[in-house]
């Protein structure tokens, strides 16, 4: 995971049915409001992350909504994935990242979210 691209890369999006399904099976999580997440972590020769967005249709019934979430929560981690690199551990990192309220936040309230997820997930490596 390159520490200076702030991009999101087609790699480090999570696609693979295996790797999901492992990450819900196998792997732990963890709610800090509004977003669920889980997460599954695997040794490897390089520090590597995946991650995977949603926002159920149970919740917001309108697509424009959900895009609206998802757009908030890929930024947020697109801006904030320096702070897994930071750990300096070398796993490959399956994340997932569920918006899980009715309610519509704003950009902040997502980011801080996902700040202290990430923060949790990089203290735990």
């Amino acid at each position: 995971m390159a520490t200076t691209d702030n991009g999101l890369q087609r790699s480090e999006r999570l696609r693979s049915f295996g790797a999901i399904r492992r990450l819900f099976g196998e792997g732990r999580g963890g709610f800090v409001y509004p977003i669920r997440y889980m997460v599954y972590t695997e040794f490897d020769a390089e520090l590597s992350a995946a991650v995977l967005f949603s926002t159920p249709k149970k919740f917001h019934k309108r697509a424009n909504r959900r895009n609206l979430l998802r757009r908030r929560m890929r930024e947020a981690y697109r801006t904030n994935k320096q702070i897994l690199a930071a750990s300096g551990s070398e796993c490959a990192i399956h994340l997932a990242l569920i918006y899980s309220t009715k309610e519509i936040h704003d950009y902040k309230t997502i980011e801080n979210a996902i700040k202290r997820i990430l923060k949790s997930i990089a203290e735990s490596l």
